[in-house]
């Protein structure tokens, strides 16, 4: 239940920094309510998340979720760069997490 709610937490960060670039792109209203919603959320969930998920994974995780999502949908929807190099750090960040959790024992 706690991983799930980590993982939502990641997803709702990307929902508020989807708002974000819609604010600035001009959907002052839309882009709003998703940044207050997406970012509000992702704290609700993070939060509840960490009651046992030591802060180190719960925030690489988290920050993982939303960098990885986040460059990707700047990929697909706003015409940002899919160099092979930029693709080989994406990797890079999601073995980073995954080698993090692994030597961090049983959480």
């Amino acid at each position: 239940m706690y991983w799930l709610a980590l993982i939502v937490s990641g997803l709702m960060e990307v929902i508020g920094v989807t708002g974000i670039e819609k604010f600035n792109r001009g959907s002052r209203r839309q882009g709003l309510a998703m940044l207050v919603i997406g970012f509000g959320l992702s704290l609700a969930f993070i939060s509840f998340a960490m009651r046992e998920i030591s802060l180190g994974i719960a925030y690489a995780v988290f920050t993982a979720i939303g960098t990885v999502a986040s460059a990707l949908l700047g990929m697909l929807f706003w015409d940002e760069s899919r160099s092979p190099i930029r693709l080989g750090f994406i990797a890079l960040i999601i073995a980073s997490v995954i080698g993090l959790k692994l030597v961090s024992g049983s959480q």
